[in-house]
């Protein structure tokens, strides 16, 4: 069934877990999700970021997204991801989508406060829910995000945010990265407990990927209840496709594509499994 993120989100905050965001840019990555959705009965997030619109068209992508929501006996979101441009929302929210992500991180507080409040503003309008995004996370390996500052939010400017935009979920950098991390991963726990309590707010961690299964319990514990992954279901993917390279045997595309659906759907189940049992 197809829901609004912001119910998925609150349902998670009560019980203490999380729920996955998958950023999936092809029906093989979507399919996989759901799939796995169904397969643990627990909700998931399908994610299409604003930087994969050159290859991937957003109204056959928003109709197909929604047939498979519509066929799943669990909550499913169709969600924006990292959008920078006000024409990428209104895009999404014309096209279904159940939630948008507006990232204003590179401007001042002042201005991301502005910029925010005026999406959210519209998004609402509409019955669409909002995330945004104060501090901003580097850029690992692997990784085809926008470098960003590594800057780590501010638990009162977090608290200032809210409050004026009306934003639904707040995305918190805490030292987490986008992509694989490329040195020990430094995730800033007492400064998610601080965040915690400066906002009530469902709590969004962005770079899942490469995160230690401990940080991640912690995170959970600690009023985390969206992670977005990425990366690593990138990369099972494209591991899976480097081996057909070295069998040298002919392969048709169909078997091809259903094969490196279930490498990724292993992956996602190992994500959506430790996000269900980070409960407390």
């Amino acid at each position: 069934m197809l829901v609004n993120t912001k119910r998925i989100l609150q349902q998670a905050q009560l019980q203490r877990h999380a729920v996955a965001a998958f950023n999936v840019y092809s029906m093989e990555t979507a399919q996989a999700a759901v799939a796995v959705s169904e397969r643990l009965q627990h909700p998931v997030i399908i994610a299409l970021g604003e930087r994969y619109f050159d290859t991937v068209d957003i109204e056959g992508f928003s109709a197909m997204v929604r047939a498979l929501a519509h066929k799943a006996s669990v909550p499913v979101a169709l969600h924006l991801d990292h959008a920078y441009e006000k024409e990428s929302i209104v895009r999404a929210i014309r096209n279904g989508f159940t939630s948008v992500m507006y990232d204003g991180s590179k401007y001042e507080l002042a201005e991301n406060i502005r910029r925010t409040k005026e999406i959210v503003e519209l998004a609402h309008m509409g019955g669409v829910t909002v995330e945004a995004e104060i501090g901003s996370l580097a850029r690992g390996e692997f990784s085809d995000e926008e470098e960003g500052s590594g800057t780590l939010t501010d638990p009162q400017s977090a608290k200032a945010f809210v409050g004026e935009t009306g934003v639904d979920f707040l995305a918190a950098a805490i030292g987490t990265v986008h992509g694989m991390y490329t040195g020990e991963p430094n995730i800033n726990i007492p400064l998610l407990k601080q965040i915690r309590e400066a906002v009530e707010i469902p709590l969004v961690l962005h770079g899942g990927s490469g995160t230690p299964d401990d940080k991640i319990r912690q995170t959970i514990e600690n009023g985390i209840c969206k992670i977005n992954v990425n990366t690593e279901i990138s990369m099972a993917a494209v591991a899976y496709l480097q081996t057909l390279g070295i069998t040298g045997k002919p392969h048709h595309l169909s078997s091809i594509m259903a094969s490196m659906q279930a490498e990724m759907e292993r992956s996602m189940e190992r994500f959506t499994r430790l996000f269900m049992g980070a409960t407390g």
